[in-house]
């Protein structure tokens, strides 16, 4: 018996395959070492009457169904008259700030002048961060016929058997958690002003503040978790274990963040698999957002949850496959740009939860169902393994989660606001490398999603941070939610 021989066509089609998907992840590569990290897309033409939100919605239904054509275009010249520009004139400086009073008299005799006036010139000035020393000299007396002494009470004190104070303890944690400066390097800059402190020491200041904090961090964490609506993220974090010996651990930070009442909390998990949010969420009933990671699948079958999805992470693998093909990746980035554009105008018009639901019924509704009909037509021209084939199939097989945001005025399209929040993470792991230890990384949660909080509410967060180490230690436990960040009131 014969063998069969070789099908040199298919082999030649299976070859030609795989030399375009390598292709296409040089390039990737490529892009991302040396090319931008912008994913901001502007079509040809900005005067589209269909990004504006009195367009006739049967324009918008229309499917047009591409193949293979050229695009061309008309360049314009525009004469643009140039405006003298008007300059604004100095900044005013902040009321809050410290004024120093400098007067300055005239060189001249003064003698039966009268004042007329004065100029005000204003100099905005800077010191260095002062370390000082609050002593407290409480006065003993001896009462009447060597009955007893009477001595005046020290205030409470944050951490009692630690010399750092409120103020020098909040600054601590915001030059690290805020400005990303590691302890190590603070402790630089404390012994250039003439005080040594052992690293052990700010790291056991951090730790005991954060034992201090943690009924607050516990009551955000609660009210997070009763919301009705939830982003979803992770991220990684290196963390030092004493089991593994010559490496870090790869552990992760689940975010879950509240869009609407602005409060974010960061869980620390060992890994990224599905069981800690399966943990962290199993009381909770309402709207999941997420950037369609598998681990939250499990959450799809669960009573009570809706799952949906992230615009942006659709619109990011179209991005990328503007290369490769740019003719149907520019139309899908047009059609994408036109929902970002409904949801932009809606913000800026100040419109309620249930004028945008109906905006979007009107105006984004007949646009996600024209891309769908598209997207199935183009699918079955172009190579599943290609870059447009699998921003075609990612976005196909979540269509239906991707366009849920249309149907409650509360919904984001995106999963932005929670990849916002992380963002300090990212920096901050940049400049310390890494969590001494597991339960580090956890108190380092803590601080993040307290600060974050303050953040998301434009709190300045060492005063908060500060009058809170001032205060909790005689604040009623069960009036502990009264201190976090959105309800603080400087």
């Amino acid at each position: 018996m014969q063998n069969a021989a070789p099908d040199y066509k298919q082999m030649y089609e299976q070859s030609q395959l795989r030399i375009t998907s390598l292709e296409q992840q040089l390039h990737q590569l490529q892009k991302m070492i040396f090319g931008s990290r912008q994913e901001r897309f502007v079509p040809a033409s900005s005067n589209d009457p269909q990004l504006l939100l009195d367009i006739p919605t049967e324009t918008v239904a229309a499917v047009s169904l591409i193949g293979a054509r050229k695009i061309s275009y008309i360049r314009q010249s525009v004469t643009v008259e140039p405006k003298p520009l008007q300059h604004p004139g100095r900044t005013k400086l902040p009321e809050s700030l410290r004024r120093e009073e400098i007067i300055i008299e005239p060189a001249g005799d003064t003698a039966g002048c009268r004042k007329m006036g004065e100029e005000i010139t204003e100099v905005l000035e800077y010191e260095p961060g002062e370390l000082y020393v609050k002593q407290y000299r409480r006065i003993k007396y001896a009462r009447p016929d060597n009955s007893g002494v009477l001595i005046g009470e020290l205030p409470s004190r944050p951490l009692p058997k630690v010399i750092a104070g409120e103020g020098l303890l909040a600054q601590i944690i915001i030059d690290k958690y805020i400005d990303h400066l590691p302890l190590h390097r603070q402790m630089q800059r404390f012994e250039r002003a003439g005080v040594k402190l052992p690293y052990s020491t700010l790291t056991d200041w951090v730790s005991e503040t954060c034992g201090l904090i943690t009924p607050l961090f516990n009551a955000l964490k609660a009210e997070v978790l009763q919301s009705s609506y939830l982003h979803a993220d992770e991220t990684p974090i290196k963390v030092i274990d004493k089991d593994k010996k010559g490496e870090t651990h790869r552990g992760f930070y689940w975010v879950y963040q509240n869009s609407i009442d602005k409060t974010v909390f960061f869980d620390y998990q060992e890994g990224r698999g599905r069981e800690g949010p399966m943990e962290i969420l199993e009381n909770f009933t309402g709207y999941l957002q997420t950037d369609g990671y598998a681990a939250y699948d499990i959450f799809d079958k669960r009573p009570g949850i809706t799952l949906i999805h992230c615009m942006a992470h659709a619109r990011r693998m179209f991005n990328e496959a503007l290369d490769s093909d740019y003719e149907r990746a520019y139309h899908a980035l047009c059609e994408i740009q036109k929902l970002y554009e409904i949801e932009r105008t809606g913000k800026d018009a100040g419109l309620n939860f249930d004028e945008i639901k109906v905006v979007r019924s009107i105006k984004a509704a007949p646009i996600l169902q024209g891309m769908s009909s598209w997207m199935q037509a183009q699918y079955v021209q172009v190579l599943p393994k290609s870059s447009i084939g699998k921003a075609l199939a990612y976005s196909m097989a979540r269509w239906h989660k991707l366009s849920l945001y249309i149907t409650d005025g509360r919904l984001k399209i995106d999963n932005n606001p929670v990849e916002n929040s992380i963002r300090p993470v990212a920096l901050g792991r940049k400049n310390y490398l890494f969590a001494g230890s597991h339960e580090a990384a956890k108190r380092s949660g803590m601080l993040y999603s307290l600060l974050g909080t303050c953040k998301m509410h434009g709190i300045e967060p060492y005063r908060w941070l500060k009058d809170v180490l001032q205060q909790i230690a005689d604040h009623p436990i069960n009036k502990i939610q009264d201190l976090l960040p959105h309800r603080y009131k400087a």
